[in-house]
Order: structure tokens, then sequence, then C-alpha cells
């Protein structure tokens, strides 16, 4: 038996074209909501060759993610989890996006704990929009009580959010929910490597997929403006990044965010933040 990757939204564009990458040396299972889109990545990976299985698995639910890694752990050692799973402002109240982004993040890494190996890892997909929360706006306190209690952090962690208008809310909480990804993989290195594990995060920019080209409205194409590539990145380019950072190759990286923006956060400046804003 192969050893295998996780991909959480693995029927997306960024889960998908890891796969077909990593699909190669893993036997790739793919968790997703929708078992039509899971159907479809599966065919995707069957013509190329790639051995691959698929779970319907709601990530806001401990108990369902756990009992879903249980199952997987019986069919060999979990080498890897690559966390794409998501949603963005447009798709979504602020409520969910905080529960699904940071809420979902921290059941995935929790249920992967207990199966940690010698050079295991995990890649949390974070966002640029992570970078440009001003500081004062992350509640910082909150995130401490991921690691003891996940209902309190996500009440308060959501009480900033409602301090803005609805009109803001969602994309507040999105920002938020992304630099929270960031913080708390960082603060998992240390559990991770006890073990001889790793974690990472990632911070997209904008990208060519069908999220990508959702958030248009939410700024996504007009942050292009700032960045030294000006154009959307290709899903494979960012999966090559991922499957670098699960190797060997990478094997003394952990703790980190990794942006993959083309640029955006080093062009990006205060100015623009309040420009946009005000927007």
């Amino acid at each position: 038996m192969k050893d295998i990757t996780i991909l959480t939204g693995g029927a997306g564009g960024m889960g998908l074209a890891t796969a077909k990458i990593l699909g190669q040396n893993h036997h790739i299972v793919l968790c997703d909501l929708k078992q039509d889109n899971l159907s479809k990545a599966a065919e995707q990976l069957q013509r190329l060759g790639i051995e691959s299985t698929f779970y319907i698995c709601d990530i806001t639910d401990q108990d369902a993610v756990n009992v879903m890694f249980n199952k997987i752990a019986d069919q060999g050692r979990i080498a890897s989890v690559i966390h794409t799973a998501g949603v963005s402002p447009q798709m979504g109240k602020a409520d969910m996006i905080m529960r699904i982004n940071a809420l979902g993040t921290i059941n995935i890494t929790e249920a992967f704990i207990p199966y940690l190996s010698e050079g295991a890892c995990m890649i949390n997909i974070s966002s640029m929009a992570g970078y440009f929360i001003p500081n004062f706006l992350v509640p910082k306190r909150a995130f401490a009580f991921a690691f003891s209690d996940k209902e309190r952090f996500y009440r308060k962690a959501l009480r900033r959010v409602k301090l803005f208008p609805k009109k803001q809310s969602s994309g507040l909480s999105y920002s938020i929910s992304k630099n929270f990804v960031s913080w708390y993989s960082m603060k998992s290195a240390a559990k991770f490597g006890a073990k001889g594990a790793r974690i990472i995060s990632i911070s997209p920019g904008s990208f060519d997929t069908e999220m990508g080209h959702l958030e248009e409205k939410s700024g996504s194409k007009a942050m292009l403006e700032f960045a030294a590539i000006k154009r959307f990145g290709k899903p494979e380019e960012i999966a090559e990044l991922i499957a670098f950072c699960v190797s060997d190759r990478s094997s003394y990286t952990t703790g980190i965010d990794i942006p993959c923006d083309g640029g955006v956060i080093a062009g990006f400046s205060k100015k623009n933040l309040f420009k946009m804003m005000r927007n």
C-alpha cells in the first residue's frame, strides 16, 4: 500500500491539481461535501492512472472528521493532509465562513494528530487576505482558545466581526479566519515536531479557479494592480508548491506561512488598504 494523502476540498481547482502530482507516489483520498464533484474528480484521476478514493464529509463536524480519519488510517499510513477546503466572502455569511474556515481547520488538524508519524506533513491553505487585516482587528486573545475551547474561540472571533456593518462582515470574517489559519498552523508546529512531523500554511493570491473568479466582486482581480506578476495564478503553480512542501526536499520547513500571490503582499501598503476599505 502506498502512503496516503488526504485532500480536503479535493474536488476543487487547487485540490485536484495537487492530487494529480501527489498521486504519482501516494494513494489519494479526496474529501468534499458534494458526491457529484468528488466522482468527477476521481474519474479524472483514474484516466491519469492515479489511484484514489473519496469521502463525503462535513469538516465542521468533528465526529464525522474523526470517523473519516479512522477509516482512512486502516488503509495505510497517512503521510500528508492537504487542507484546501474553505469558503470565501461571496459564498456565505460571516458565521458560516468562520465556522468552515476556522473551526474546520481545527477539526482536520486535531483529527490528524493521533496518526502523525516521522516525515508526515500537513498543509493548511490560508489566503493573502489574512495579511491585509489591520492588527487591531485581529482577535488574538480569541485565537488562544482554539486549543482549549473551540466554540468559545468561535464566538469570540465572530464577536469582532459583528461590530461592523453586514455589508463588510463576510469579508472581515474571511480575513480573520485566514489570519487564524496561519497563526494556528504556526502555533501547532511544536506539537507536530514532537512526532517528527511538520505543518505549514500557504497563502494563495488570485488564482484561476472557480472560487478565485467568484471573488472578483470582492477584489481578487483588483488586487492584481499591486502584484508584481499581473495575472491570475494557475492551479498547477500552487500545486507544485504544495507538492514540494510535503516532500522530503522541504523536511526542515515547518511553522511558517508561505505566500503564493504573485507579489501582491510585497506591493501592498496601508494606503492601499484604507483606499479599498472606503470602496
